[in-house]
């Protein structure tokens, strides 16, 4: 039996190592990325205009995370200048599917949030 046989998971102690998987899916950038490839294949700079205000470091840093931890799929073709294409394998797309749900969640919620920091803030302010 190897050591993947006798993994169990659990996010919530210090050293498992779904707690960087964690992080890497979870993170601002890693979020819109796998989202917005869920719309289909993407080059750099499109993918790029797509996720407004990523830098293009980040993006790249990003793009290398998820493809290393099996999230995304890149393909390069050997031409000149290298053409270069991103796209979510199956583990992505289920991955992505989930975000989507916690996006549109939070989109339809944004009043309810806004509501509530307003609250904050003049509960904060009266106590000043």
């Amino acid at each position: 039996m190897d050591e993947l046989d006798q993994l169990v998971p659990d996010v919530f102690a210090r050293d498992c190592a779904s707690r960087p998987v964690l992080e890497h899916v979870a993170g601002r950038w890693a979020i819109l990325a796998l989202a917005a490839l869920r719309e289909g294949t993407f080059r750099f700079n499109a993918l790029r205009r797509r996720v407004d205000g990523v830098s293009e470091k980040m993006l790249a840093q990003t793009l290398q995370t998820l493809e290393r931890d099996g999230f995304v799929h890149r393909r390069a073709e050997p031409t000149i200048p290298p053409k270069v294409e991103y796209s979510l394998t199956p583990l992505g797309e289920e991955t992505a599917d989930k975000l989507a749900d916690l996006i549109e969640f939070v989109e339809a919620r944004l009043p309810d949030v806004l509501a509530a920091r307003q609250a904050y803030d003049e509960a904060r302010a009266a106590h000043a």
